[in-house]
Order: C-alpha cells, then sequence, then structure tokens
C-alpha cells in the first residue's frame, strides 16, 4: 500500500516494522526452545561436547538472534538463571474451545508469572484453566479421551495451541483433539 500524501509514510513504515518484529520474536522464542532442550537433553552447554546445540546455535546466528537471549536460553537449559534461580518444570491442564482437554509443560523460573501468562491466553481464547490431575483421563491409552469438533472449534483449539506454543516458557502442548 502507497501511502497517498507524505504524513502517513511513518504511519505505513511503523506498521511494517511491527509485523516484522512479531515475526522475529516468535522465530527467536522457537530457537530459544530448541537451545534449552539441546542442553537439557545433551546435558552440557558446550557446542563442542553437544552437536544439537551447535546445530541450534547455527540456526540462531542464521537468525541474528542476540547474544544476550542465546546465553540466556543456555543457562536456562542447564537449570539456572542469570539471578540465581531454580529453573522448574510446571504442567497445566486446561479445557479448551469444545471441550479439549490440554496439558502444558512450562519451564520457568517463576511460577506465578508463567501461570498467570498461561491463564491469559487459555481465558481469552475461550478456554479454562482446570486443576491438576483434571484432564489426566483423557490422556490415557485408547481412544476414549479422544475429542471431535466441528471445524470452527477445531480452528479455535488449534489457534489456542499457536499461541501457547509461542510464549517463551512453554515447552509442550497435548491436546485430545482428533
Amino acid at each position: 500500500m502507497r501511502p497517498i500524501s507524505g504524513h502517513s509514510k511513518w504511519s505505513t513504515i511503523k506498521h511494517k516494522k511491527a509485523a516484522q518484529d512479531v515475526k522475529k520474536g516468535r522465530t527467536f522464542s522457537l530457537i530459544s526452545r530448541q537451545i534449552r532442550v539441546a542442553v537439557k537433553e545433551g546435558k552440557s552447554g558446550d557446542p563442542n561436547q553437544n552437536s544439537t546445540l551447535r546445530l541450534a546455535l547455527e540456526k540462531a546466528r542464521q537468525a541474528n538472534m542476540p547474544k544476550e537471549k542465546v546465553e540466556r536460553a543456555i543457562e536456562s537449559g542447564l537449570g539456572k538463571t542469570a539471578a540465581g534461580g531454580v529453573i522448574e518444570e510446571v504442567m497445566y491442564e486446561a479445557y479448551g474451545p469444545g471441550g479439549v482437554g490440554l496439558r502444558i509443560l512450562v519451564v520457568t523460573d517463576n511460577r506465578n508469572r508463567a501461570g498467570a501468562e498461561v491463564r491469559r491466553v487459555i481465558e481469552r481464547t475461550g478456554g479454562s484453566l482446570a486443576s491438576p490431575g483434571a484432564t489426566g483421563y483423557l490422556f490415557e491409552s485408547g481412544s476414549a479421551g479422544q475429542v471431535t469438533v466441528d471445524e470452527t472449534e477445531k480452528a479455535k483449539v488449534e489457534a489456542l495451541i499457536e499461541a501457547l506454543e509461542a510464549l517463551d516458557e512453554v515447552e509442550l502442548v497435548v491436546s485430545n483433539l482428533t
């Protein structure tokens, strides 16, 4: 879209930059998650000893990810933070649109912040946070817990899962949607 008059040129640039920043943020979140998983699985923050980490760091370089974010992801994967806090895994359970059960694995140094972020995303998309163990029966072996919903509900659930995965601290989201 071309600006009609000179005064809207900055507005056009501002909107393009905002869209680019969102894409870059998603990319950085994904790479950061890959780095944390590589460090955790390889039990080493040294790329010379951890080939998976080396590949993740190469992706970070290609995406021009800031060095501070890379270092923070490595520390997080090792189970420590810059502030000296402890990283812990927290499992949240929720019901999404159409009664779809969700399990959300979060790796965080602050349970309260992570819980608030997860709750905000879930409630914004029409779901609700459940108490621990509430959705466990939906994920037991067999297809007894599988849920089939119409296309609009399925699109809402997929949008919810995508929004949850976009959060930095969310490692894994599992649903019983077929």
